[in-house]
């Protein structure tokens, strides 16, 4: 992984993010970070005014360059001197379309961005761009949270809740990370039915034992009612630098990012959110 693909809207929260991915970047000896701003035609919601209008997509296209150019050099005055390259990719199209082309044309093997919490639209508006692309982006996503200062990663709390591990783990994105880090791994286990310890719980933990062998991980387990507020809890309690949710194409991932788990995990706390599918 030697590129970085950081979405942006040139807001404080994104520049947030972008520091964030540079200082990653700097630790884990990554060459290019590129900047991603797409844009699209305004769409009126007034009822007088008819919903399709004629736009100057040349003076978009101007807006959106000239705000890459100012972000860019306003990011290099903020790098950290290692000597990452900057580039910058500016054009029509939806935001998750877009990222996911971007990914594919340049090889990019993370995508970092900024989501930002407050009010209920601030969340729904622009949370719900990081969660929509976080959901359907193929490669790692870091989600960082508004204010969120980068902390060299040291200590990864991967959330797993042992069902068809050899089937659904995405082994490699981690031991790619805890190699490029040498961080200590701590996998978390929240059962909020309360149920009790069995044989099956027990070989799927042999099974992810197995696979992640070499990193020596150490295992929790606790009950909690509510997975968001126990994942966090425990994450602020362990000093968690990242935490790792894996998407299950049916299961607890549709519920964590639903929108009052979003805001208890992502909006209302400063631990980068890193996403990885199965």
């Amino acid at each position: 992984m030697n590129t970085i693909l950081v979405p942006t809207d040139f807001s404080p929260t994104a520049k947030n993010a972008a520091v964030y991915a540079m200082q990653l970047a700097a630790d884990l000896g990554v060459g290019k970070i590129i900047f991603y701003h797409s844009y699209q035609a305004p769409v009126s919601i007034d009822p007088v005014v008819p919903a399709v209008q004629l736009f100057d997509i040349d003076s978009l296209k101007e807006a959106s360059e000239e705000g890459l150019r100012h972000f860019m050099n306003e990011m290099a005055a903020a790098a950290p001197g290692n000597g990452i390259v900057f580039d910058s990719i500016s054009e029509y199209n939806m935001l998750t379309d877009g990222i996911n082309d971007a990914v594919e044309r340049t090889g990019a093997g993370w995508v970092v961005m900024g989501i930002t919490g407050g009010g209920a639209l601030e969340e729904t508006l622009i949370g719900s761009n990081a969660v929509n692309v976080a959901k359907q982006t193929p490669v790692p996503v870091i989600i960082v949270p508004a204010g969120a200062a980068y902390k060299k990663i040291t200590r990864i709390l991967l959330a797993c809740d042992f069902k068809k591990v050899l089937d659904t783990m995405p082994v490699q994105p981690i031991r790619n990370l805890l190699n490029d880090t040498g961080a200590k791994l701590m996998v978390l286990h929240i059962d909020s039915a309360h149920r009790d310890y069995n044989s099956e719980l027990a070989g799927e933990i042999q099974v992810l034992d197995a696979l992640l062998k070499d990193y020596y991980p150490e295992y929790h387990f606790i009950d909690h009612d509510d997975f968001t507020e126990g994942m966090n809890a425990f994450a602020l309690e362990h000093q968690a630098d990242i935490i790792i949710t894996i998407p299950k194409k049916h299961g607890w991932f549709e519920g964590l990012f639903r929108r009052s788990h979003t805001r208890k995990l992502a909006f209302h706390t400063s631990i980068p959110l890193m996403v990885i599918h199965e």
